[in-house]
């Protein structure tokens, strides 16, 4: 309508049609984006972290590496099927979306996430799953923790693919912690098979290759290895997971390891604002508590640390195949080999005198080979050895070992001189020190104890490689899941310390251990399987193939720059690290 009376009552109405419409458009748009920012999520996405490490990586390579100076790096490259939720402990689906299980456990479908690609743009699929555990886990020249894991009773699970996205397992028996088992890391065909194909597998993706190659599926990916100075990941640009709001994981750009020299100067660069995050010693705590608001942190204390400190004796009777001769004297392994010692030096080691020097009072004596935290398997009533030298010089005797010629050492029963080396990673200042104490205890005992620190890398080819050593102080990360520890716990295991990859049990207690880690997997109800693990652990405390010292008190602090923290006892401070986001402050650093 175009009305005469209502140009000259209205003049604006005479204005160009099109400018009118131009207006009408712009005002509109105008309310719709003040619409969308009311609705758009925050920014959250740019920033760093530092941590610090104190040894170089040994690998990027997940199904070798072996240590945590590797596995602590390539944790947020890599995925596996499923994952275990840090607060609830919960089995959550990962790089599978979803499964179904057969009436009789037996058989388990798994549909694959079909948005995944591997950080270098590949799609993710099944042929990814079944070469991982085929070619990889399964294969008898890869040495792979995880076929321990994955071996029930001798027997292979078989893996088969029905399609691009969804893979078959079928166990040989009912397996109760499968589900949680397939965290293990999925590895790329594409970029591994050829590497397989060739024998060279072993060798592949070692420190030395370019860090680019290295492709994963997880929240980041590497950036730089800078050897004996840092680690940089930057957020992998494929990674799947989105927030529910749809903003993309990860929030935080970049991590950076540094690698340090020992704890101390992990210490020194948090409160000199380099590094966001240090564990806290014992003898740590005094200092850092009073800082907290001076240097804006929080210390978190998270109760008693999953991970063990303990004393190992090398128990290995084989022959070094390249020089045909012991690995270890054989003089030294009469005596390790004797429970009588061991339980002799068990009581002579004083973990409360641990406790008060090393730890300041905050740790816990261990006696168990699980931890008390872990409700569902720890058994409280295993055999306890007190500190009584008197009792540890009573069995000491009754083995033959006296102090014949009087001059504070003690010989064996054959004269020879009670005498030993003791190691432990020197980039630890606090098991330098457990092993001092350890040290002193022996000697009161009347045993020499040459003690040397080794850098850490050292320590595991010693113990997994040379296996020439006589003792170690060293420790383990422990779990929920006590048939995760199957590979130090089995007789043929390959991080059975003392004696390493038995081709049959060198001792009928560890062959009822076997025993028990087979039955204790095809129980489906962890209360049925507990009386199994209560048996497992009170055979360890009558045997002390590991002579437990102390649990530490997890300590931590934290640079007050997060958001989104959920701190948990078994997952620590950052299990969630992809959601986190850093305050505004600190995203353009």
């Amino acid at each position: 309508m175009n009305s005469p009376w209502l140009n000259k009552k209205f003049p604006f109405l005479s204005l160009n049609k099109k400018l009118l419409t131009g207006l009408v458009v712009f005002l509109l748009s105008l309310a719709a984006c003040v619409v969308c920012a009311q609705e758009q999520p925050p920014r959250r996405h740019g920033g760093q972290v530092v941590f610090a490490t104190s040894s170089d990586p040994k690998s990027f390579n997940p199904i070798t590496a072996q240590e945590t100076s590797s596995t602590v790096v390539i944790s947020h490259v890599f995925e596996g099927l499923t994952r275990t939720n840090a607060v609830t402990l919960a089995v959550e689906p990962c790089l599978a979306e979803k499964w179904t299980i057969s009436p009789d456990g037996l058989v388990w479908t798994f549909a694959l996430r079909q948005d995944v690609l591997w950080s270098d743009g590949k799609p993710f699929s099944a042929a990814d799953v079944l070469f991982t555990f085929n070619e990889l886990i399964y294969n008898p020249d890869i040495p792979s923790s995880d076929r321990d894991i994955f071996t029930i009773d001798g027997k292979q699970i078989l893996v088969e693919k029905l399609d691009t996205h969804t893979v078959r397992f079928t166990l040989p028996m009912k397996f109760a912690p499968f589900l949680r088992s397939l965290g293990t890391s999925i590895l790329p065909e594409h970029k591994l098979a050829s590497a397989v194909s060739a024998g060279r597998f072993n060798f592949t993706w070692g420190i030395d290759t370019p860090v680019r190659e290295i492709v994963g599926t997880g929240p980041y990916v590497l950036a730089q290895y800078a050897p004996g100075r840092q680690i940089v990941l930057e957020a992998n640009p494929h990674y799947w997971r989105k927030e529910p709001s749809g903003q993309r994981l990860p929030y935080i750009q970049r991590i950076i390891f540094l690698i340090v020299p020992n704890q101390d100067v992990a210490l020194l660069k948090f409160l000199d604002g380099e590094v966001d995050s240090t564990s806290v010693r014992g003898m740590d705590y005094s200092i850092l508590k009073p800082l907290e608001k001076k240097k804006d942190f929080t210390v978190y204390d998270l109760g008693s640390a999953f991970s063990s400190n303990f004393l190992v004796f090398n128990q290995n009777s084989r022959l070094n195949p390249k020089t045909q001769k012991p690995f270890v004297d054989p003089v030294k392994l009469s005596w390790f080999s004797n429970v009588h010692f061991r339980r002799a030096v068990a009581h002579a080691i004083d973990k409360q005198r641990i406790i008060e020097i090393v730890m300041n009072g905050l740790g816990y004596p261990q006696d168990a080979a699980e931890n008390p935290n872990n409700i569902a398997f720890y058994n409280p009533d295993v055999v306890r050895y007190e500190y009584d030298l008197s009792k540890a010089k009573q069995i000491l005797a009754q083995e033959g070992f006296v102090d014949r010629d009087k001059d504070g050492i003690l010989e064996d029963a054959q004269g020879h001189r009670v005498e030993f080396n003791l190691y432990t990673n020197s980039d630890s200042n606090e098991r330098l020190q457990i092993a001092a104490i350890i040290r002193r205890d022996l000697q009161l005992l009347g045993i020499k104890v040459n003690f040397l620190g080794l850098e850490f890398n050292s320590i595991v080819s010693k113990l997994m490689a040379n296996y020439e050593w006589d003792a170690i102080v060293l420790g383990l990360t422990g779990g929920l899941e006590p048939h995760f520890g199957k590979n130090v716990w089995v007789s043929n295991g390959q991080l059975h310390f003392w004696n390493p990859g038995q081709p049959v049990p060198a001792t009928a207690w560890e062959k009822r251990v076997d025993e028990i880690f087979t039955e204790g997997v095809q129980i489906l109800d962890d209360a049925k399987r507990k009386p199994l693990y209560d048996e497992w652990q009170l055979i360890v405390s009558q045997q002390l193939p590991l002579i437990y010292t102390v649990f530490n008190a997890s300590l931590v602090a934290v640079r007050n720059k997060f958001e989104n923290l959920t701190p948990s006892k078994f997952g620590g401070i950052f299990h969630n690290l992809e959601e986190l986001y850093l305050k505004p402050s600190y995203r353009n650093r």
